[in-house]
């Protein structure tokens, strides 16, 4: 597998879907995966909803499955479908110092997403400046913006800099993402705007 193929950082896909149309490519910490027929494109689609995934196959350029926009949208919602944030309340981030579980009775919509809350203020505070508290790349993984691919964003795997929530996929490419912050930021950033409607 060469450089320009997507690498989708620890996402054990046959664990979770079997080895039809993933494998691993090398080791979980590289983590290389390909379609079984050819690799997966830097811009291919990665989604997940409820156990079909959408895949853009290298060379075959077409979509091989599956009807959900978790990862394919600007606010990754496949954690629980159609959720931003996968459910938890990204106000309590930045009040509470933690991840809150949000509830049914306190949503918001924004972005073509339901956000929950644990609690009115929040979910007030939210609609007030949901741009202030939505986190970065719409909750997609941020060391995976910074190196141009969307994957998905763990709300337990979080950080607040400056003043601004960032997820990542999981406790091994958060830490992977701390040693450099502010780099990763940046090429997020830069990367961000054309990712975001892909």
């Amino acid at each position: 597998m060469n450089r320009s193929d997507i690498n989708v950082t620890q996402y054990d896909w046959n664990s979770r879907h079997g080895d039809a149309f993933l494998e691993t490519q090398d080791s979980f910490n590289e983590g290389d995966f390909a379609m079984a027929n050819g690799p997966l494109t830097r811009r291919g689609i990665l989604k997940l909803s409820g156990g079909v995934f959408v895949l853009t196959a290298a060379g075959a350029g077409s979509i091989l499955t599956g009807s959900d926009t978790a990862i394919a949208g600007e606010i990754y919602t496949g954690l629980l479908g159609g959720t931003g944030a996968g459910g938890y309340d990204v106000v309590s981030y930045h009040t509470a110092g933690r991840a809150v579980k949000g509830k049914r009775g306190y949503t918001a919509e924004w972005k073509g997403a339901t956000w929950r809350f644990s609690s009115k203020e929040n979910r007030d505070a939210f609609q007030a400046n949901p741009a202030r508290y939505a986190p970065q790349y719409g909750g997609h993984c941020a060391y995976a913006a910074a190196q141009d691919y969307k994957a998905k964003g763990d709300p337990n795997q979080w950080n607040i800099v400056n003043g601004k929530l960032y997820l990542n996929f999981n406790a091994s490419i958060k830490r992977r993402w701390e040693q450099d912050i502010p780099g990763y930021i940046a090429a997020g950033d830069r990367n961000w705007p054309g990712l975001a409607g892909s």
